[in-house]
């Protein structure tokens, strides 16, 4: 695996969607810093990113881009 690129574009939330938008940005060549509340998103996301292909894994720099993806609360019915 080459060396980790510095990263220009930064993604928050690894649900479906999220995971699915990071691992396609990486693999057209993009490096991207990815955040997720709960790390096992994180970790799952690296997983599916070496078993797919030689992905960079790693950056340790503050993104230029970030997106956030999350998901509103439904409506309270009271």
């Amino acid at each position: 695996m080459e060396s980790a690129a510095l990263s220009q574009i930064g993604l928050a939330g690894l649900a479906v969607m999220g995971q699915n938008l990071a691992l396609n940005i990486a693999e057209k060549g993009f490096p991207i810093s990815v955040y997720n509340r709960t790390t096992s998103k994180v970790d799952e996301t690296l997983d599916r990113a070496h078993r797919e292909g030689q992905l960079p894994s790693s950056a340790s720099t503050r993104p230029k881009i970030s997106s956030s993806l999350s998901r509103n609360p439904a409506p309270s019915s009271s």
